[in-house]
């Protein structure tokens, strides 16, 4: 992808990151490492959940995005080494499921700065499951 400047860019452009299979062992392989939830782990257990099969990790899905995003953008403002990073994540809105009472969904905002300022900020609806009542 040639370089973007400002200049170049107009509302309503989209651009093409391309595309990436997932397979059955990187998602275990991921989930191993970074999200050992048992929806990602065990497929017996993942058939008991709420989603009925094996699946990605959100966040392997968003390290897919990031790969084919960084193979196709560049950063403008790097993190660099001795940098002190925090990161905070602040509840934006919680809904319950209408339709389905053992869940809900949080939108989220995540942030993540360093000295310098913020570095990272990203906005997200979560699911989570409903505390069981007793």
């Amino acid at each position: 992808m040639p370089e973007i400047y400002l200049d170049d860019l107009q509302p309503g452009q989209t651009f093409a990151l391309g595309r990436r299979s997932i397979t059955r062992d990187e998602i275990l392989a991921f989930a191993k490492a970074w999200d050992p939830q048992p929806f990602h782990l065990d497929e017996e257990a993942a058939r008991a959940s709420i989603y009925g099969q094996l699946i990605a990790s959100g966040w392997h899905t968003a390290c897919i995005f990031m790969r084919l995003f960084a193979d196709g953008l560049r950063w403008l403002k790097p993190v660099c080494a001795g940098d002190s990073l925090e990161a905070e994540v602040e509840i934006l809105e919680v809904r319950p499921s209408r339709s389905r009472p053992d869940r809900g969904a949080a939108r989220i905002r995540c942030i993540v700065r360093s000295q310098q300022g913020e570095v990272l900020t990203m906005i997200a609806t979560v699911m989570f499951l409903r505390r069981p009542r007793a």
